[in-house]
Formats: structure tokens, C-alpha cells, sequence
């Protein structure tokens, strides 16, 4: 499906069969593409690059598309590195997590660092973190997929 380009997002770079190879809902998603390009906020001036999330209701172009400042995107795909690599070795823990420690760790960002703990406010953590656990095992090798097609790509960036 075609991503307008008469809308505030501007897309430059699209990927325009997301529907096709979106997770387990891969050909039965109301995501039909992706795409870089100058954001909807941008002011007179300034220019700032987003990542888009485009859906479509079947019949329309869908309120519920998201867009992403660029920096965001990539500091969701640290989160979700951190928390694979988290959750290689929380069986250690009864519960899954240390109630007495729930910090995972702080990454370095932008001279201070981004934290990243197990969500202690959630009352149902203790049910919620064995289902997310036991998610994040069955889609391991969706997940693994992509994580190594971005490893090979950020090597072949130089980093």
C-alpha cells in the first residue's frame, strides 16, 4: 500500500510492505508501512527526522499512526536489547526480578544515563513479568532475527 506523501510526516525513505513482515501479525495488520522523514512538528528553521508507523483501517489512513523522533526509535531498541539480555538470566530470581534491587542497569546517554528497572509500581508485576517472560521466549527467534540483521548492519556502519 502506497504511504501518502500529502500529509505532515514527509516521508523520504519508505518501507511500504510493512504489513507483510510485521511480527506475528504479519499479513493480518492494520500496519501497512514504515517510513523516514521530516517530521510533522518541524517549525520554520528547524528540521528534525521521525520514524513513522503507518496504519490504515481498511478504509482510511489511521489516527493511531505513530511517529517517533529518530533518537526514540533507538532508545527503544536499547531498552529492548537490555531487557532481552536481562531476561537471559532472571530465572536466578524466584520471581523473575530482585524485589530488594529492581534496577537492571543505567546506560550512559547524553552525559547522564538512561535507567532501566523492573516496573515496581505495577500491581500485577509478579503475574505481568512471568508473561512477558514467557512472550519474549516464544518470540525469540522473531526477535533474534532482527537483532541480528541490526548487529550486521551496525557493524557494517563501523560501530
Amino acid at each position: 500500500m502506497k504511504i501518502p506523501t500529502t500529509l505532515k510526516h514527509k516521508p523520504v525513505i519508505v518501507s511500504e510492505n510493512y504489513e507483510q513482515v510485521d511480527g506475528r501479525l504479519a499479513r493480518n495488520t492494520d500496519a501497512k508501512g514504515l517510513s523516514l522523514g521530516l517530521a510533522q512538528w518541524n517549525d520554520r528553521g528547524k528540521v528534525d527526522i521521525s520514524a513513522k508507523v503507518w496504519r490504515h483501517t481498511g478504509e482510511k489512513w489511521s489516527r493511531q499512526s505513530e511517529e517517533l523522533p529518530m533518537h526514540r526509535v533507538l532508545d527503544l531498541a536499547i531498552l529492548i536489547c537490555r531487557s532481552s539480555l536481562y531476561f537471559q538470566d532472571a530465572y536466578r530470581f524466584p520471581k523473575l526480578y530482585d524485589p530488594e534491587n529492581p534496577m537492571i542497569d543505567r546506560i550512559g546517554l547524553q552525559g547522564d544515563a538512561m535507567s532501566v528497572s523492573v516496573c515496581e509500581d505495577n500491581p500485577m508485576l509478579d503475574q505481568d513479568i512471568k508473561l512477558f517472560a514467557q512472550a519474549l521466549s516464544e518470540d525469540g527467534e522473531m526477535i533474534g532475527e532482527r537483532l541480528r540483521v541490526l548487529s550486521r548492519l551496525l557493524e557494517e556502519m563501523g560501530y
